[in-house]
């Protein structure tokens, strides 16, 4: 089994765009950027235990993009990129989502503001 010591920057480029985004696209980038983030301190025991399961893996995945991806945890500045690019995507996919749930809280927020005033304004039953 060959491994994939170096990545070009243009190869990693093409696979964090990609990882990117296929976790904005199933809706995990808050758990993704959070377990990345936390795990940083880590990333080169995480790519080393990551080429020691590769044989394992390369069952599952592409042995290739498995070797490109673990090469790509080796250093921080990769890992900066891919979390960079995962919040960007993130915003853009879903920012009109937000803004509409953004809009409809603020209308809970209001009827609830209405409700309160108008069970304030009852006179009270023991006066």
């Amino acid at each position: 089994m060959d491994m994939i010591v170096e990545i070009s920057s243009e190869r990693a480029a093409e696979v964090i765009e990609k990882i990117s985004r296929y976790i904005v696209r199933k809706r995990m980038a808050p758990a993704a950027l959070m377990t990345i983030e936390s795990l940083r301190p880590l990333h080169g025991i995480g790519s080393q235990i990551l080429y020691f399961l590769a044989p394992f893996a390369e069952v599952i995945f592409k042995a290739k993009e498995y070797q490109e991806f673990a090469a790509l945890l080796e250093k921080e500045e990769y890992i900066k990129l891919l979390l960079k690019r995962i919040d960007e995507l993130d915003e853009e996919t879903h920012r009109e989502e937000r803004q509409q749930m953004k809009i409809r809280k603020k209308r809970r927020w209001k009827r609830f503001k209405q409700w309160f005033k108008s069970r304030k304004s009852f006179p009270d039953k023991n006066s």
